[in-house]
């Protein structure tokens, strides 16, 4: 039985900043984590994606930034259960919780922390018959490392951040060819974004093809083609190295959905006074959670730990007095 304070559930960014809010607090954190490695989305999906939002950093690829998080907090000495899922929770006498994994492992702890981002997610897939056959052999849903496709003649569907962002940045100076496939004139990501892949389509750096969709895919043992059908133009041959359709993530919550916590829309219901569910001891921050004005950003999940924070340690020690401290004033030792 593995016992701690906080048992966080998702070791992504929230996850992880948590451990370091908690320390200040003298709180111990055990974090787990169905992935092989700390960071979440950030260390799995793009890790050399740069961000943008992160206060102090104008641009930090994500990979880097669970680098920093994971220095940060190592000096508080946190426990990790690493590729193995939360499955199953029961609340004992005493009020704590043990939280089973998959593979058998029990937790113990007064306080349990989802904080696991999208939950379980899988990519979403075009309805193409035989996509399956060129699953990474061509085709592939998730950009890790953009150095994969130096040289490259690339292909990329899609109209939100994630494709105009790696359009972009494939198409500066990485692949040999970029082009950019969307079914609408409009774009839904970012303004800047948009801007950036527009100015770079006008100077043709990039192939932007607007009011099309890619509805084939063939080669010979790998993909060497795909079929672009447009709107006014008909069906266009693209030979091609890669596909990559980024059309976003289909998350579920998994079996955290049959905790009995109040679930809207695959999100967790929580009391922004303190990021509480409705089940005392349990506390949703990050991307998983849900609430009225909720923005789903790495820097909003950083204020939520700070303050579920806050509310755990009252709840550990309801016989002690909180002073808040500053950091400037006492150092990390100084807690």
């Amino acid at each position: 039985m593995i016992e701690t304070d906080i048992l966080i559930i998702g070791a992504g960014p929230t996850g992880l900043f948590t451990v370091f809010e908690a320390g200040l607090l003298k709180l111990k954190c055990h974090l787990i984590d169905s992935l092989p490695q700390a960071g979440g989305q950030c260390s799995e999906i793009y890790p050399k994606k740069p961000i943008y939002d992160i206060p102090a950093y104008p641009e930090i690829l994500a990979g880097d930034l669970t680098d920093k998080l994971m220095e940060q907090i190592e000096p508080f000495k946190p426990g990790f259960t690493l590729g193995e899922s939360a499955v199953t929770i029961d609340k004992q006498e005493d009020g704590s919780f043990i939280v089973t994994t998959n593979r058998g492992t029990k937790h113990k702890a007064p306080i349990v922390a989802i904080a696991g981002g999208l939950g379980v997610f899988e990519p979403r897939k075009p309805p193409i018959e035989n996509l399956s056959e060129f699953e990474d052999k061509g085709v592939e849903y998730i950009i890790k490392d953009p150095e994969f496709y130096r040289g490259k003649d690339v292909v990329i569907s899609g109209g939100g951040d994630s494709a105009l962002d790696w359009a972009y940045f494939l198409a500066n100076g990485v692949a040999k060819n970029v082009a950019l496939v969307h079914r609408r004139n409009s774009f839904r990501g970012h303004l800047d974004s948009v801007q950036k892949v527009m100015d770079m389509a006008e100077n043709g750096k990039l192939n932007l093809i607007t009011e099309a969709e890619v509805v084939g895919v063939s080669g010979n043992g790998v993909l060497n083609e795909v079929l672009v059908k447009h709107k006014t133009q008909g069906e266009i041959k693209m030979a091609t190295n890669h596909w990559v359709p980024l059309f976003g993530l289909s998350p579920k919550l998994g079996p955290i959905a049959d905790w009995g916590l109040n679930i809207s829309k695959n999100s967790i219901e929580v009391d922004t006074f303190d990021y509480s569910t409705n089940i005392d001891g349990i506390y949703a921050i990050g991307d998983v959670n849900t609430y009225p004005g909720k923005l789903k950003l790495i820097l909003c999940g950083f204020h939520e730990a700070t303050l579920m924070v806050q509310s755990a340690f009252a709840k550990i020690h309801p016989d002690k007095k909180n002073v808040l401290k500053y950091t400037t004033v006492n150092g990390v030792n100084g807690f």
